[in-house]
C-alpha cells in the first residue's frame, strides 16, 4: 500500500520488510474525497512494523507478520467519537468551536479549553458564547482580521484556505520544504542494552521509560500505542488548567497521569528526578516553549546520553507560525484540506481528525525505529520532530500522486473493533488500539486512571 510505503521510507525503515504487512481492506471506511484512509492504513502500518521490528531486535527472532484491517484502523482513528464513559457520549466540541461565516469567507475556532474561550470572547469584546451574539459579530469582519484579532488575544482561529493559497502563504512556505517527519543524532551514548523479551504477548517496548508531556490527541494516542507496547509511560501535566476529562479517558489507556507545577522548587526537583530515569520524552508544546525548563533536545542528549526525544507540534519549527498553537481542526482548515472536503457553499472536514491519530502513530512509530537503531549497536541520543502541518501537506500531495480516496460501499458498523471495562472513571466503551502483529498485545494492560491521579515516579 502506497501510505505505508511512504511512512516506512520517511522512517527510514528497510523497505525489504514491508512485506511482513498484509492488508484487510474494507468497503465504507474513513470516506472522503482526499485519500484519508490510506494515509490511516500507512501510518498504523508503518507503526505496527517498527513494533514488530524491535520485537525480532529483542527476541532474536524473524520480524513478526503485521496484520492492518481497515475496520480496526478506522476505528481507532475516530476512537473519541465511540468513546462512553457509563453509557454517556462525550462532547467533542464546545459551541464556539466551529465554522463562522464572515463578511469574505470563513473562519474556524477552537474554544474546548476555558482560557481559549475566554481569549475568543476577549477577543471579539463579547460578555459570553451566544452563538447567535457571536455569528451576528463575525459576519460583519473579514476571516484575516478575525484570525489576527484573536490569536493576537491568545485565543484560536483560523481563516478558510484553499490548498493554492496555503501554499503561497509564508507558512505554506516554509513548511512545503520540510520532510513529513525528521529524524537526527544529536548526542552520545552507549548502544542501548535491552533484555530479551520472554512470555506473551511480546512487548517491544518493556522495560522503557516514557515521560509524556503532551496533551489533546496526537501526542497522547503516540504515548498510549507506546503503554500498549510494554512501555511505563508516565504523563505530566502543569496542574492548571487540567485536561479535558473525556480526551485524557479517550487517550489515557495504559499509562499513569501526574501533575507537577514546574515553577515550584520540590515540583521541580521530582521532575528532575523523573527525568533522570527516563528513556523517552516526548514533547507537545510549541517549539521552544519548554527551552526554559531545560527540556531543549540538545539540552536533554546533555544530561541524558542515549536519550530519544520526540517533538510534536502544530505548524513545525520553521516559518511565521511555528510558535503558534494549533489544533487538528484548524490545521485542516489552514492547509486547504477542509476547502478541499467541502463546497463553494459550505467548509468540509475529514471523517476523522486523521491529522491528530496518523501523526500521533507516525511519532510511536518513530521513536520505536530509534530504539531498534540504538539495540542494533548505533546508541546516540535521538530526536525525531513531526507536525500536525507536515502531515496535512503529505495527505493532499496524495503520497506522491498514488493512492486515492476510499470509503465508498456498505456502510461501515465498528461493532468488532469496540470494547468495554471497568475502570476508576467507569464502564468505559473503547475503540480497541490498531497496531496489531504476530504475537503481540491486542489491548492495554490498564484502563486509564483519573488525570493527575497517580504519584510522579516509575512504576
Amino acid at each position: 500500500m502506497p501510505g505505508t510505503r511512504a511512512a516506512w521510507a520517511a522512517l527510514g525503515g528497510d523497505p525489504a520488510l514491508l512485506s511482513r504487512v498484509s492488508y484487510v481492506v474494507r468497503d465504507g471506511v474513513l470516506p472522503a474525497r482526499l485519500p484519508v484512509r490510506e494515509l490511516a492504513r500507512g501510518c498504523v502500518g508503518a507503526c505496527a512494523l517498527a513494533a514488530a521490528e524491535l520485537t525480532a531486535a529483542r527476541t532474536g527472532q524473524a520480524v513478526p507478520g503485521v496484520r492492518v484491517d481497515d475496520g480496526a484502523v478506522a476505528a481507532a482513528f475516530t476512537s473519541e467519537r465511540h468513546l462512553l464513559v457509563d453509557g454517556r457520549a462525550p462532547v467533542t466540541f464546545a459551541p464556539l468551536s466551529r465554522f463562522w461565516r464572515t463578511a469574505d469567507g470563513w473562519v474556524r475556532t477552537h474554544a474546548n479549553y476555558p482560557h481559549h474561550r475566554a481569549a475568543l470572547l476577549a477577543a471579539l469584546g463579547l460578555p459570553d458564547d451566544s452563538v447567535d451574539a457571536t455569528a451576528g459579530l463575525l459576519a460583519e469582519r473579514s476571516s484575516l482580521d478575525v484570525e489576527d484579532a484573536v490569536y493576537a488575544a491568545g485565543g484560536l482561529a483560523v481563516a478558510l484556505r484553499t490548498p493554492q493559497e496555503w501554499a503561497a502563504h509564508p507558512q505554506g512556505v516554509a513548511g512545503a520544504g520540510q520532510p513529513l517527519l525528521s529524524r537526527e543524532r544529536i548526542g552520545e551514548g552507549p548502544a542501548r542494552a535491552l533484555p530479551a523479551l520472554a512470555g506473551h504477548p511480546a512487548l517491544p517496548a518493556a522495560g522503557l521509560r516514557v515521560l509524556d508531556l503532551t496533551r489533546v490527541i496526537a501526542g497522547p494516542v503516540a504515548t498510549r500505542t507506546l503503554a500498549l507496547l510494554g512501555a511505563d509511560v508516565l504523563r505530566v501535566d502543569p496542574p492548571r488548567p487540567p485536561e479535558l476529562p473525556d480526551q485524557h479517558a479517550d487517550t489515557g489507556f495504559g499509562k499513569r497521569s501526574a501533575t507537577l507545577d514546574l515553577a515550584e522548587r520540590a515540583d521541580r526537583r521530582t521532575f528532575e528526578e523523573l527525568l533522570a530515569r527516563a528513556d523517552v520524552v516526548v514533547t507537545g508544546y510549541r517549539p521552544g516553549a519548554l527551552d526554559r525548563f531545560g527540556l531543549a533536545p540538545q539540552a536533554l542528549a546533555e544530561r541524558r546520553p542515549g536519550v530519544v526525544v520526540a517533538q510534536l507540534s502544530a505548524w513545525g519549527g520553521q516559518g511565521p507560525w511555528a510558535g503558534r498553537r494549533g489544533f487538528d481542526s484548524l490545521v485542516q482548515v489552514a492547509t486547504g484540506i477542509a476547502a478541499a472536503e467541502g463546497t463553494p457553499e459550505q467548509p468540509g472536514a475529514l471523517p476523522a481528525q486523521a491529522l491528530d491519530h496518523g501523526t500521533g502513530y507516525l511519532l510511536a512509530a518513530a521513536v520505536l525505529r530509534s530504539l531498534t537503531e540504538q539495540v542494533a549497536g548505533e546508541g546516540g541520543a535521538r530526536l525525531v520532530r513531526l507536525a500536525l502541518e507536515r502531515t496535512a501537506g503529505w495527505l493532499l500531495g496524495g503520497f506522491d500522486g498514488s493512492g486515492g480516496p476510499g470509503g465508498a460501499g456498505v456502510p461501515y458498523d465498528p461493532g468488532p473493533w469496540l470494547a468495554e471495562t471497568e475502570s476508576p472513571l467507569g464502564r468505559l466503551r473503547y475503540a480497541l488500539p490498531p497496531v496489531s502483529f504476530a504475537g503481540g498485545p491486542d489491548n492495554w494492560a490498564r484502563p486509564p486512571g483519573r488525570w493527575g491521579g497517580d504519584m510522579p515516579g516509575w512504576a
